[in-house]
């Protein structure tokens, strides 16, 4: 049985969130958990925190059949979100555009093998 978790908007870009994805993708729940919470990193935490969440969806979908220690991320995909565009002003009265970029994360986790 597969269940997903979804967080949209993170104020984070893409690029640095799938430093951190790359490192858990079809890891067990437990030790992606695990690693993720020993690295000094901002996507770690929010990372664990969806998996944690997609984790708990799939224990309520079975009912309480699932366990975690049965747990693995089958997907975990870190997309692009809407950009706010600024302006830092330059020299000479021109001004140069500044992204601030966002991301969607979606996790789905699965117990089969």
């Amino acid at each position: 049985m597969q269940a997903r978790a979804y967080v949209r908007g993170i104020t984070m870009s893409p690029r640095k969130m799938r430093v951190v994805a790359n490192l858990v993708r079809g890891k067990s729940v437990e030790a992606a958990v695990g690693m993720l919470d020993l690295m000094p990193k901002k996507a770690a935490g929010l990372i664990s925190k969806a998996i944690k969440s997609a984790a708990a969806n799939a224990e309520d979908k079975s009912g309480g059949d699932a366990s975690v220690e049965d747990l693995r991320i089958h997907t975990i995909a870190v997309d692009g979100g809407p950009i706010a565009k600024r302006w830092m002003p330059r020299s000479m009265g021109r001004a140069n555009r500044v992204n601030h970029r966002t991301s969607h994360l979606t996790v789905v986790v699965t117990d089969e093998a």
